[in-house]
């Protein structure tokens, strides 16, 4: 009795099986598709008009006396600005730039007297990291952070014809901008840079002063940029 109760009991528990067994469907596995993330970045090209002024400004200490100071150089020069960066997202970009100063008449007796009126020419460039904000759809405010120099060119020295570059100086740069989106690829903009600003010490052994310079070199640009 107890063999049969064992048999019945196995004949219905492979019955169950089977029966279960008919309601399990096969698993598929699952397919994950790749996930494409569009790209928020885009390349843009620039070109503006705008003011350079360069000035220098020197403070000298005479033996036994005070500080005194008086501005050796302060001129404005027209100059044209082309810019071409690359925009990551909508808050950060890095962008070059290059300032073609045109020439304009600087008298030079306070930097070397006799020197008289020359014909002097600018040239600046300079590599950023752009932090900006979208204010607005269309309003954007930026900063600008990075390396700058420039170039000075004298032409016609003493009335000889003969060119030369007198300085040439770089150095941290930086500026402050903002910009307006007119369609969707072209913007008007506006900002102002400091190319350069730095001081040196100096002294004259042969009669014991001691002088320090300022030389700054900054500019505003009008312009518009083209977005691809």
């Amino acid at each position: 009795m107890k063999k049969l109760n064992l048999s019945l009991a196995a004949i219905f528990a492979m019955g169950t099986f089977a029966v279960a067994g008919g309601d399990i469907a096969p698993v598929e596995p699952v397919v994950e598709e790749p996930v494409v993330v569009a790209s928020t970045g885009n390349f843009y090209i620039g070109l503006a008009y705008g003011y350079l002024n360069t000035q220098s400004t020197v403070d000298y200490t005479p033996p036994g006396r005070g500080t005194l100071s008086y501005t050796a150089l302060d001129d404005d020069f027209s100059e044209v600005m082309i810019q071409a960066g690359y925009n990551f997202n909508e808050y950060i970009a890095v962008e070059g730039r290059y300032w073609f100063g045109m020439s304009s008449t600087i008298n030079y007796n306070n930097i070397a007297p006799g020197l008289g009126d020359q014909d002097t020419t600018i040239d600046a460039w300079g590599i950023y990291v752009k932090p900006q904000y979208p204010v607005t759809e269309a309003f954007n405010i930026y900063a600008l952070l990075g390396y700058g120099g420039a170039d000075v060119t004298i032409d016609n020295v003493g009335g000889t014809g003969l060119q030369y570059v007198s300085d040439s100086v770089d150095g941290f740069s930086w500026g402050l901008g903002a910009s307006y989106a007119i369609t969707d690829n072209v913007s008007l903009f506006v900002d102002y840079v400091s190319i350069y600003d730095d001081s040196n010490d100096y002294y004259n052994p042969s009669t014991g002063y001691s002088y320090n310079v300022d030389d700054t070199i900054d500019t505003w640009n009008f312009g518009v940029t083209y977005n691809f």
